[in-house]
């Protein structure tokens, strides 16, 4: 994406930068949810210095691992005992850049504190560095920023990378053995269409009689693939980078983020994980006192789903014209009864956002639930397609070798 340099008034204080950004006027979205107020945007060619352009440089960025789940928490977790201990940012970024082990790490809190140094608040310079810090990452530090909490905020990223990571760990797991499975069948497949068939081929023309239904389907699909086999790998290479292409649209994204909610087995745990994090995003910035409004517009920043991210910005809106958040919510059609019935009762008694944080940790108790039954719910289906292949293969092959049998029998 291409970068854009800003400036903006934050108070009585002017600052300036650099943002990645689509476009001029997400620059501008993304500044006013901070709370600044732009006074320029400028497109910028990307940040780049008599280094970015050495053998050794490149060489650097391909060799270097990128800045993991685990190296993310374990910063997180010293930024906020260094912050709660009453050590300055600044101080505490150093220290952390003395004793990190990973290089990428230590380069980029070293341009973490010079941004810091040049005026640039936290949230800004971590957006600066995207393929680090997430969206997410960079929302929640921007409330923490704007309610003085901002070592509670890391704290609670420090949860939130731990339960990813949980849930990555899970999910590989999970799809470890199906993989396996899918790999050796699609081999098996392959070797069965180009060698096995093939050689019963002459066999089974030679009998000058009509072949079963099974034997010439496995007949039709062993010639096809022969003949036409290097057509479908392009066609299917071809297919991918158009989809891939489409999907980076902003029409093509909402789509397909739409589908993921709906995909059988894994739909439903990719919507309670981002409903998990939503809430609890939520419930963060209320009880930080950011206005509902406000920590809507955080929400929708920190929604990794350009589907759900509409709903709520439709949840905002509706907000801002005077419905309440049971009733924004419940137009979303996204929560469930029982969510909605915690919403409407935080409501009443004042205390939205401890039902949320509780709604978010009852999400998240699910995706675990969900994530170590997984690997059961495929094995059956697994089973079932194998079974069905395997029958598929018995009958084309074995069936016309037993009526040759029965009609020399006969005789």
């Amino acid at each position: 994406m291409p970068h854009f340099a800003y400036t903006a008034r934050s108070g009585a204080d002017a600052i300036s930068g650099v943002l990645e950004a689509a476009n001029p006027g997400e620059v501008a979205e993304l500044l006013r949810g901070r709370g600044h107020m732009p006074v320029s945007i400028k497109p910028t060619g990307r940040p780049s210095s008599s280094e970015d352009l050495s053998l050794a440089k490149l060489f650097e960025r391909w060799t270097i691992p990128p800045v993991g789940t685990v190296d993310l928490m374990l910063m997180s977790r010293q930024l906020h005992t260094l912050l709660r201990s009453g050590v300055p940012i600044l101080r505490a970024l150093a220290g952390l850049q003395e004793s990190a082990t990973h290089l990428r790490l230590k380069a980029t809190l070293l341009a973490l504190r010079q941004s810091l140094e040049s005026g640039i608040d936290f949230s800004t310079s971590l957006a600066q560095h995207p393929g680090v810090f997430s969206g997410f990452y960079v929302a929640l530090v921007r409330v923490g920023e704007m309610t003085g909490k901002l070592d509670e905020v890391l704290l609670r990223l420090y949860s939130h990378l731990e339960f990813e990571l949980f849930m990555s760990q899970q999910v590989k797991a999970a799809l470890r053995y199906p993989m396996f499975v899918g790999i050796a069948m699609a081999i098996a497949i392959g070797v069965i269409n180009t060698m096995v068939i093939p050689a019963f081929a002459g066999v089974f023309k030679s009998f000058n009689a009509e072949l079963p239904l099974a034997t010439r389907l496995l007949l039709g699909t062993s010639e096809f693939t022969i003949k036409y086999g290097w057509l479908i790998g392009i066609a299917a290479v071809v297919a991918f980078f158009l989809w891939k292409r489409w999907t980076a649209t902003e029409v093509g994204q909402v789509w397909w983020d739409e589908k993921k909610l709906k995909l059988p087995l894994a739909g439903k745990i990719v919507k309670k994980g981002m409903l998990a994090r939503m809430t609890r995003s939520l419930s963060l910035s209320l009880k930080a006192g950011v206005p509902v409004e406000q920590a809507l517009t955080v929400v929708a920043q920190t929604v990794d789903n350009k589907f759900m991210q509409g709903k709520v910005e439709k949840m905002r809106e509706s907000v801002e014209r005077g419905d309440s958040i049971l009733r924004a919510a419940a137009a979303s059609g996204v929560f469930t009864p029982v969510v909605l019935q915690m919403i409407a009762v935080g409501e009443e008694t004042g205390a939205l956002d401890e039902l949320l944080d509780e709604v978010g940790s009852l999400y998240s108790n699910e995706v675990q639930y969900e994530l170590k039954t997984l690997g059961q719910q495929i094995e059956p289906i697994l089973i079932v397609f194998l079974g069905v292949l395997v029958l598929i293969l018995a009958l084309g092959v074995f069936l016309p070798i037993w009526d040759l049998g029965r009609v020399a029998m006969k005789r």
